[in-house]
């Protein structure tokens, strides 16, 4: 035989060598959420070892996260009932659990990339991504107003990064628009252009208490059954000027993440979601897997798909083995 591919692979230094994809601390974004009050952390109980912080605390922990080299976090907020409302009126109000969060860890933290989240699930009396009217239909062109100050708010604030995850159609050109509008033509918008209606994503709702309160939101996440309405939306994010596309969740759409990575110039992101992280935490736990390997192996994945970019609560993890 003249080709035999088994050469190499011979030795750990033979495979390092021709090795076609490689992860690093800086590809990831940690996903983070704060709560309200003060020396508080609850762990979630769905995602083991992941947690929820009060701004004293969070500010402890980010500490820790920029000595294991993470440079950038997702920051998501937990929210009491009675700040909810129809008009998510608490996302853009000033002086909030969330934005002071952005404020205060931005202030102490200036070298981490702070990536905020533009919808309206976690400030609705409803737990939907957009406006609700009396007879429940998810209002769009309505709801891009509110997630415009939202977006305005957050950048005041000090996000370096604003990530629209309602899936509202029309939503980069009006949030980019707005942004430019008041002179923050450097924060980024991170589209969630192909936001599946999953069912991986029961962890992180347990986490922020934003289930929907009727129905699902299968009118405006996208059908896990298509892949050309994912480069649709990507094709329309990309026109409205988003700076980077999003596939969401990660593992079950790899073919969408190559999909993106093969048809735009510009950073494919893609979000290893709570149910994804919690299955294999879950079966390290019983150890039926060997949950470091499972860990690496499927952010390998991720990446050798196309992604530039992994959101991902693995982050932590993965940094302190390369430490």
């Amino acid at each position: 035989m003249l080709r035999r591919p088994r050469r190499n692979r011979q030795s750990a230094a033979i495979r390092a060598m021709v090795e076609e994809t490689t992860l690093s601390v800086n590809d990831f974004i940690y996903p983070m959420f704060v709560m309200e009050g003060n020396n508080l952390t609850s762990e979630v109980k769905s995602m083991p070892g992941i947690y929820r912080y009060s701004i004293d605390k969070i500010l402890e922990e980010m500490s820790v996260v920029q000595d294991l080299g993470i440079r950038s976090i997702a920051l998501f907020p937990l929210l009491a009932e009675d700040k909810k409302d129809k008009i998510a009126s608490e996302s853009y109000r000033k002086g909030n659990i969330y934005l002071e969060a952005i404020h205060q860890i931005k202030s102490k933290f200036p070298e981490i990339a702070i990536m905020s989240d533009v919808a309206m699930d976690p400030y609705s009396s409803d737990g939907h991504d957009g406006y609700v009217d009396e007879k429940g239909n998810i209002l769009n062109d309505e709801s891009l107003e509110i997630l415009a100050k939202m977006t305005i708010a957050q950048a005041e604030a000090g996000a370096d990064i604003v990530g629209p995850s309602d899936m509202m159609d029309g939503r980069v050109r009006v949030l980019r628009e707005a942004l430019d509008s008041k002179g923050f033509i450097n924060v980024s918008i991170m589209a969630y252009s192909a936001k599946y209606a999953s069912a991986f994503y029961g962890p992180f709702r347990d986490a922020l208490d934003s289930a929907p309160k009727f129905g699902d939101k299968k009118t405006y996440q996208m059908n896990p059954a298509n892949v050309r309405e994912a480069l649709i939306e990507a094709e329309l994010d990309y026109s409205e000027g988003a700076d980077f596309l999003m596939v969401k969740p990660a593992l079950a759409y790899l073919d969408i993440i190559k999909s993106l990575n093969d048809n735009f110039d510009i950073p494919i992101a893609a979000y290893n979601v709570s149910g994804e992280y919690a299955m294999v935490k879950a079966a390290a736990q019983n150890g039926w897997l060997d949950g470091t390997k499972t860990m690496v192996e499927c952010l390998t994945s991720i990446k050798r798909a196309g992604a530039k970019v992994i959101l991902t609560y693995f982050a932590k993890e993965y940094a302190s083995l390369t430490k």
